[in-house]
């Protein structure tokens, strides 16, 4: 059976998160909606990435068995004609049946984008995190070193987590600041749940000298969640990238580069 995959963005603001729920309201559930209505037949649909209530996706990648035949450029257009205007496909392709949107994907990349300013902007409402206090980016930056590598993150996963393991390779963990932005992009293997919102309620800490930059090691060897800062907002994270084995050609964008396009912001040089 011909097996196909998209890729996928949304606005997170108004979904109950990307994973089908009972009473719907979910990402998941309109796009298999639309997919009904679009192939006259049910579809189950299988992520990269399973987004929380609030999160936005632009690198979200889907997989989906069909026996209808369509050209791939069919895909975007029909079925973004049935979705809802924060939801649309991004591409489509055919893929070998050995491909998994969750299994074959090597990593996945979030982006937090972050206002540091005296005063909020409702324009930015949901698109990015709010922090009053000013933060100090080389903290920051000092901190985030320490996350790198293979860690346990028992002190960074909700008490929801049902991870069969809290042991996760952190490929990348950085941030840059542009103006009042401030932006975080995290890449692991995979992710445990709330993770990268704890770490950066810990980063945020350290960024307003609540803690110091060392205060991560204590937290990673504490392996206790009840002594980290709070869970940070989801507003103004993204699912920017999802990367995958060359033998499957899927397009490719660098995650923080898609999300600063994505809201008209300049990429900082250097």
């Amino acid at each position: 059976m011909p097996r196909v995959a998209l890729g996928i963005a949304y606005d997170g603001s108004d979904w109950l998160g990307w994973q089908t729920q009972k009473g719907g309201g979910t990402v998941q559930d309109t796009l298999e909606g639309a997919l009904a209505r679009f192939l006259a037949l049910p579809v189950n649909t299988f992520c990269a990435g399973r987004t929380d209530t609030g999160v936005h996706a632009l690198g979200q990648v889907v997989h989906l068995d069909t026996t209808a035949t369509r050209r791939m450029e069919s895909w975007v257009r029909g079925l973004n004609a049935l979705l809802p205007s924060s939801i649309a496909v991004q591409w489509a392709c055919e893929v070998p049946e050995t491909f998994h949107a969750r299994y074959s994907a090597t990593s996945r990349s979030y982006v937090y984008l972050v206002r540091n300013t005296r005063l909020r902007s409702p324009l930015m409402h949901g698109r990015a995190g709010w922090v009053y206090h000013p933060l100090d980016l080389l903290r920051m930056q000092q901190a985030m070193v320490h996350l790198l590598g293979r860690h346990d993150f028992s002190s960074f996963r909700s008490s929801q987590c049902q991870a069969a393991s809290p042991v996760r390779d952190l490929l990348q963990a950085d941030v840059r600041q542009f103006g009042d932005y401030f932006m975080f992009t995290f890449k692991a293997n995979a992710f445990l749940h709330h993770m990268i919102r704890n770490l950066m309620g810990a980063i945020i800490y350290i960024g307003q000298a609540k803690q110091e930059p060392e205060w991560i090691l204590d937290l990673l060897s504490q392996r206790d969640r009840k002594r980290s800062a709070p869970t940070f907002s989801a507003a103004g994270l993204y699912l920017a990238h999802a990367a995958y084995p060359a033998e499957f050609s899927l397009p490719d964008t660098p995650a923080s580069a898609a999300v600063l396009s994505h809201l008209g912001i300049q990429m900082p040089s250097g």
